[in-house]
């Protein structure tokens, strides 16, 4: 089975591409990580106990108003706590960094659970749709990776800011920082193809500065690229052999291991020249 991960930053348009993918004609299971991620942290569920045990004392508006109180407790208030993590400052890294720790592992868990269901019902690939993929390391595990970003940042606050109208121009900044810049992320997923010596298709960047048109085609470009290098009659042949479908995915893993260590060594050498 092959994974596909998708990546990119806030409001590039990444959601966008992952409900084509979902849609005919491709029809790709897709494993959301902001839809887990919000999932771990229903009422009830031990991620919820988690953040209003640590972040409850000092955030007064960590949790909606009820009209009707829910034995479980209320819903998280997204809004006040992405005031508390969202930022450069040092408080809100540690912050950051708490509610990482609580989701994070709880998210894996159920992405692992959702690719195993996705590989015993013997479809050829799934989509991965993680912000965070390299920053959590998910990218080692996929065969391709489809990183969607912009080349101008103002188009990317814009939208952000279209989107979500309540917040003001330092929040929507604090939000896109946390990401990271997508243009950085662009270049990793190129990095990828730097070494390959097959025509398998490791990284492609889906440049979304115009509109859904423009994307639906190089999406229909992209598709065709995996499919040529990565062909569902290869996947069906590993699930129904599993030695070598393990075989298959530890090479994977090996060989992203080796790009990842050569973009960090390439990253120090120009940090050192600067």
């Amino acid at each position: 089975m092959l994974l596909i991960g998708l990546t990119g930053s806030i409001a590039t348009g990444k959601s966008t591409v992952s409900s084509l993918l979902a849609a005919p004609p491709y029809g790709l299971t897709v494993i959301d990580a902001d839809k887990l991620a919000r999932q771990v942290v229903e009422p009830g569920t031990k991620g919820y106990r988690k953040i209003v045990a640590y972040f409850g004392p000092t955030t007064p508006e960590l949790l909606q108003e009820e009209s009707t109180p829910s034995p479980n407790g209320a819903p998280l208030n997204r809004a006040a706590l992405g005031r508390r993590v969202f930022g450069d400052d040092p408080e809100r890294r540690r912050d950051r960094a708490v509610l990482n720790s609580i989701v994070h592992p709880a998210v894996r868990a159920a992405m692992y659970r959702m690719l195993a269901a996705s590989y015993i019902k013997g479809h050829w690939a799934v989509v991965l749709d993680v912000p965070l993929l390299f920053e959590s390391k998910l990218d080692v595990l996929c065969g391709s990776v489809l990183v969607v970003a912009v080349r101008d940042p103002e188009v990317q606050m814009a939208r952000l800011r279209a989107r979500d109208p309540h917040l003001t121009a330092e929040d929507a900044a604090n939000r896109v920082r946390s990401q990271g810049d997508v243009r950085d992320k662009a270049r990793r997923a190129e990095a990828r193809n730097g070494t390959k010596t097959t025509k398998k298709v490791d990284g492609i960047v889906l440049w979304n500065d115009g509109d859904k048109a423009a994307l639906a085609e190089q999406i229909t470009a992209a598709m065709a690229q995996i499919k040529a290098a990565s062909p569902p009659w290869w996947h069906n042949l590993l699930l129904v052999c599993p030695p070598l479908g393990l075989a298959v995915a530890a090479y994977t893993y090996w060989q992203n291991g080796q790009i990842n260590k050569r973009w960090f060594a390439e990253e120090e050498r120009i940090k050192a020249n600067l």
